[in-house]
């Protein structure tokens, strides 16, 4: 059992190592983190063990990929190791007269593998799905890092999460947790906040 144990931990740091280095859905287009004050950071409250501000690095200026979406943006620091990312997303506006969904999720930022790998894995899960359908992964990836370990308690609901499952061991590590969440609370923040600009314009 303990050698079934060391293959599956193995093969879980492969993927976080493949993933971080993978970086899906990374692009160049925040200040550079490492250069902002302490005091914009100190502002941004808390999300998860991490800060997050909805309305930093110029979320209401950057502009959608496509005509019939809305944008927003994320940025989060982990004060703890120092881990930062601004996630962006554009949600469809349901003019197609579908549910709304993440058409373009990107992101920017640097940190630990752990926090890299997450966000690689966050993006192939979460562009292209409903909101509906990205924020049931969130609670999932969330109830995971939640578990200390142990994994959820079904195995549909594990294999929903792919490659996720990986952090399933990070879990046990409440400073990894941290690090593991920040893009998925940047996902999540960011598409708050672009729901938020479509009721406003309803």
């Amino acid at each position: 059992m303990g050698f079934e144990s060391d293959g599956l931990d193995q093969m879980y740091q492969e993927v976080i190592l493949e993933a971080s280095r993978a970086r899906n859905g990374s692009e160049h287009f925040a200040p550079d983190l490492a250069d902002e004050s302490e005091d914009t950071r100190g502002a941004a409250g808390e999300a998860g063990g991490a800060a997050g501000s909805a309305g930093a690095s110029g979320s209401s200026t950057f502009q959608v990929t496509h005509e019939y979406c809305v944008p927003g943006e994320s940025h989060q620091f982990n004060p703890t190791c120092g881990d930062e990312a601004t996630v962006r997303v554009e949600l469809t506006d349901g003019s197609d007269g579908g549910p709304r969904r993440i058409e373009r999720l990107v992101w920017d930022g640097h940190g630990c593998s752990i926090s890299q790998a997450s966000l690689s894995i966050m993006h192939d899960l979460v562009e292209g799905k409903t909101v509906d359908e990205a924020m049931h992964l969130f609670d999932l990836f969330h109830g995971l890092m939640e578990s200390r370990g142990k994994g959820l308690d079904s195995d549909e609901e594990m294999d929903e999460l792919e490659d996720a499952v990986a952090f399933q061991g990070a879990s046990k590590y409440p400073m990894r947790i941290k690090c593991a969440l920040l893009g998925w609370e940047g996902m999540r923040a960011s598409t708050a906040q672009a729901l938020a600009r479509l009721d406003a314009t309803a």
